[in-house]
């Protein structure tokens, strides 16, 4: 298994030396307007505005919910609050998280 995986990573094409990615360290960084945002204190807000999970399933449908947890919220809390995601309707869950390219 070690071997397929040191094969794997070296048949991914690298990336072309000419590319230059998009710096995003200096935007303003803010929650995506259609997300639910998870608070470091386990308060959940969408749009600005306190809700929870049943509530914004019964306003917004039950289609893929996407969650912006603050990094430092309670592990326990993040399942909690996917948890009753999923068993008010959502049909998923999706985390959305930072990604650094260094």
């Amino acid at each position: 298994m070690l071997v397929f995986f040191l094969i794997a990573g070296t048949v991914a094409a690298p990336l072309d030396p000419d590319l230059k990615l998009v710096q995003t360290q200096d935007l303003e960084g803010r929650e995506p307007p259609d997300a639910l945002v998870l608070h470091v204190n386990g308060r959940l807000t969408f749009r600005g505005q306190q809700t929870t999970p049943e509530a914004y399933v019964a306003d917004n449908g039950s289609g893929p919910t996407r969650i912006v947890p603050d990094r430092d919220v309670a592990a326990q809390r993040l399942m909690a609050v996917t948890g009753a995601l999923r068993r008010a309707g959502a049909t998923s869950v999706i985390l959305v998280t930072e990604r650094a390219l260094q």
